[in-house]
């Protein structure tokens, strides 16, 4: 397998990884396991650093002007990638939402 097959599976695996740890996130947060979510944020920031560097990685390498071939594979893990982010962001929100209503519940 070539190099930048591999630099594409190993982002596509890690921020998918990083996808299911936030999902599981949002999941523990609904059942009010707040600190079992925060782990599981932890744990997907992780694996969303390393898909992080493996992009940075392929960035540094074109601006060393070095050719990045573009391929269907580097565009399905940019997705990938950017998608992840967002359901990032979702899951800080929707656990921001069940701890407030959480709060309200034992008022």
């Amino acid at each position: 397998m070539e190099q930048m097959e591999m630099i594409c599976f190993n982002l596509i695996s890690s921020v998918g990884m990083a996808k299911s740890s936030y999902v599981e996130a949002m999941r523990e947060a609904a059942k009010g396991a707040f600190d079992e979510a925060a782990a599981k944020m932890k744990e997907g920031d992780a694996f969303y650093a390393k898909g992080h560097d493996s992009h940075s990685d392929l960035i540094a390498q074109e601006a060393n002007g070095e050719a990045v071939a573009f391929s269907l594979l580097l565009m399905h893990a940019e997705d990938q990638m950017m998608s992840t982010e967002t359901i990032r962001l979702m899951a800080e929100e929707n656990i921001k939402l069940y701890q407030r209503l959480t709060e309200m519940e034992g008022k």
